[in-house]
């Protein structure tokens, strides 16, 4: 399975840092417990400080003076180096610390001490003057006698004092269960269900037979009543189910609750006036996501920052960024765009089917019968374009595609045409960190024919969607395309690198074939031309079955393809079958949906649930909303409401995936500058936010240390050190937005 390969940080300016020996290590290390000298008795051996940092015994713990002005956490540190760690062991990293004044934070990690620094575990806690214990477990990845246990103490701007003791990393320990609070079993969608649409509900309960369950209003009274039907184990979750429709009920009001087996939900609203504000909200994110101009308070408030990687100090800026080294030989000024997720990076591909998406939306709006083109129009998203009389989704997706335009290689250099695949920092950046405050070297990364397409297939759509609005700018995006298309022809096979992952994720994808499908089908809906129709036609993915259990996503775009062949205007042979197609795709997630105990259209093999699943599940909702665009029957209409319970609480955390919405939400997401969980100062993430969703590999080290062994549903954290399964992404959050713009539209 394709995904989308990160990693949290890199300890390479730790390690690079000029490291100060305290005295030399002590023999006869305990064979159970790995730290030597981890309370400090008598001496500070065999513990290093960075150069910055002048540490001593103290009252018998290691107190530091840790100076201010420093940007990265890594930048001032304490630690131990030669820790062994056995792979498959579990251990328990325990230790003390007090940080005065109160508040600062320590990142307190398990690594590699030499190249490449790989993080086996890390953690990031909050500091009292008081001090407290803090204790974790983790499993070791790997075998190694090179392992470094570090407290990672720089990044505030004051200087502070830092003390620890008792640090502990005993080894054959059983990992500590993590029970998270999943609240009432009765499991509903805590924002909101239309009135005429469909209302269903989730029961975890050991009862083999029926239940009784009543609807309440929010005076207690009962507004109806009825029997759930027992669906035996969920294989999702692990979980014995039954299921509740309450779909007859379809009188509006807030507050409402579902009783059951002795257990009241959470409460929810019936009315449609929730998805108007969420799809809103879902687009509004993307401007607290611009890089290259500063985020007004008057306009987000609590969100404002300077601009972002404009050449001023810290930053390095992307006025004129070079290539990594043997790529190339000139400069891009390739300013602008969003920022990808919770990190610095701009990569093409993602950017490509975000942009797609969102405009997707918004043909939406001109072309279904459902459709409303004003819901997002001027003034609707409170951006600085706002009055413009362009529509504020165009004026916001504008800022990525003048980024995308930007990324192409100018004429008379070799490979001209061509996207570069990314731009992002040399290194990974720590948390938290203001994209104004990133001080790491930017690079181009090598072309790639992915991107190319990617840029091929917006641009191509951009040009007939602006150019109502602005015919230059279409007119340009057109010759970005077609010069993009002619370039990917001529290099078919450049494939970005699976190891590029360096500072930035690398988004590889080794079958471009559907790209190629993807920029032919929207030159064709854009142009009309032969040569695209033919294109279209003749590709094997034209009648291939791509509707699979795990959904579109940046590197499975052939259904960006299918969708807008099916439903944008236009006179491509056989388009009958286009249209079938989806309907085809959309019986197969309704069925899914179906046999869901929870609801949800997605059932990936072996219930190994992916990076990034939420969106699956949205996008799977995404052709069967579709589906109603291009037939009207209801059946589609109500799975694709239904769809989106899930992603509201009707799941088995009993938690709603989207920021600000629902009793309770997540909103501790990987992020550098929504990072309130580890600096006060800084906000959560803003409402319309959308977070990655349960994964069953949990490839960073908090979620390894937590959910071990978890099934399905359960393999999900919302704490910001889970990268890989809370993050958020622009192209997570388009699903969003295309869905919360459909839902609101049936109200």
């Amino acid at each position: 399975m394709k995904r989308r390969r990160t990693a949290v940080l890199s300890l390479t300016g730790l390690l690079g840092a000029a490291l100060v020996a305290l005295p030399a290590p002590v023999a006869g290390a305990d064979e159970v417990e790995q730290v030597r000298n981890g309370t400090f008795d008598t001496s500070t051996e065999p513990w290093w400080t960075t150069s910055n940092v002048t540490a001593a015994l103290s009252e018998g713990q290691l107190c530091a003076d840790v100076p201010g002005g420093t940007t990265n956490r890594w930048d001032a540190a304490v630690g131990q180096n030669d820790i062994t760690l056995v792979k498959g062991e579990s251990y328990r990293f325990s230790f003390t610390a007090s940080g005065t004044p109160d508040a600062h934070v320590a990142r307190a990690i398990v690594g590699l001490q030499v190249a490449p620094y790989d993080t086996y575990f890390e953690v990031s806690p909050q500091l009292s003057v008081s001090g407290n214990s803090y204790s974790y477990t983790f499993t070791a990845p790997v075998d190694t006698t090179q392992a470094q246990v570090g407290l990672q103490v720089g990044g505030s701007a004051d200087a502070w004092r830092f003390c620890m003791d008792d640090v502990s990393l005993v080894g054959g320990v059983q990992p500590e269960p993590y029970e998270p609070d999943t609240g009432p079993r009765v499991r509903v969608n805590q924002v909101a269900y239309l009135p005429a649409g469909p209302k269903n509900a989730t029961l975890v309960t050991d009862a083999t037979d029926r239940l009784p369950w009543q609807l309440r209003r929010a005076d207690g009274t009962v507004a109806a009543r009825g029997w759930t039907t027992p669906r035996g184990t969920d294989v999702s979750s692990g979980q014995n189910v039954h299921s509740i429709d309450f779909g007859s009920h379809r009188t509006r009001g807030t507050g409402l609750t579902l009783v059951a087996d002795g257990e009241t939900s959470r409460p929810f609203d019936i009315d449609a006036r929730a998805y108007d504000r969420l799809r809103l909200d879902a687009a509004k994110y993307y401007y607290t996501q611009r890089s290259g101009i500063p985020i007004r308070d008057d306009l987000r408030p609590g969100y404002a920052r300077p601009a972002g990687h404009v050449d001023v100090a810290p930053n390095q800026g992307d006025g004129a960024v070079p290539c990594q080294p043997g790529v190339c030989d000139y400069t891009l000024d390739v300013t602008g765009g969003w920022y990808d997720a919770g990190d610095h990076g701009k990569y093409v591909v993602n950017g490509g089917i975000s942009v797609w998406e969102l405009l997707s939306t918004y043909e939406r709006a001109l072309h279904a019968r459902t459709g409303d083109p004003g819901s997002l129009g001027d003034g609707t998203l409170a951006i600085p374009e706002s009055g413009n009389k362009v529509p504020d989704l165009l004026d916001e997706v504008r800022w990525e595609l003048d980024f995308l335009l930007k990324m192409q290689v100018p004429a008379g250099q070799p490979l001209a045409g061509m996207a570069h695949h990314k731009i992002h920092d040399e290194q990974w950046t720590g948390l938290p960190l203001l994209p104004s405050d990133d001080p790491q070297k930017r690079e181009l990364h090598p072309p790639s024919t992915a991107a190319t397409l990617n840029l091929a297939a917006t641009a191509a759509q951009a040009a007939r969607l602006y150019r109502p609005y602005d015919r230059q700018f279409a007119a340009k995006a057109l010759t970005a395309a077609r010069t993009a298309w002619a370039a990917a022809l001529a290099h078919p096979d450049r494939l970005a690198s699976a190891s590029d992952g360096i500072g930035g994720g690398t988004y590889a994808d080794d079958n471009v074939t559907d790209e190629f499908y993807w920029a032919a089908a929207e030159l064709y809906l854009t142009t009309g031309e032969k040569e695209f129709a033919d294109r279209v036609l003749n590709s094997p993915v034209h009648t291939a079955d791509i509707f699979g259990p795990l959904g579109y996503d940046w590197a499975r775009t052939a259904a960006a393809a299918r969708l807008d062949l099916a439903t944008v205007p236009n006179r491509l042979p056989g388009r009958d079958k286009v249209r079938q197609s989806v309907t085809k795709g959309a019986d197969r997630y309704l069925a899914t949906l179906k046999s869901q105990a929870y609801g949800m259209p997605y059932a990936p093999e072996d219930n190994v649930y992916d990076w990034g699943s939420n969106h699956q599940i949205l996008h799977n909702a995404v052709v069967v909303a579709t589906a109603y665009d291009i037939t009207g029957a209801s059946k589609y209409r109500d799975g694709a409401l239904q769809s989106m319970d899930y992603l509201f609480g009707r799941n088995a955390l009993n938690i709603s995936y989207v920021t600000g919405y629902g009793e309770v939400d997540a909103r501790n997401q990987h992020a550098r500058w929504y990072a309130h969980q580890l600096d006060p100062s800084q906000p959560n993430p803003p409402a319309g936010t959308l977070a990655g969703g349960p994964n069953s590999s949990i490839q960073d080290p908090f979620a390894q240390s937590k959910l071990q062994g978890c099934v399905g549903q359960f393999c999900y954290i919302d704490d910001i050190q889970s990268w890989s399964t809370n993050e958020h992404t622009i192209n997570w959050n388009s699903a969003l937005t295309r869905m919360a713009s459909f839902v609101a539209d049936q109200g």
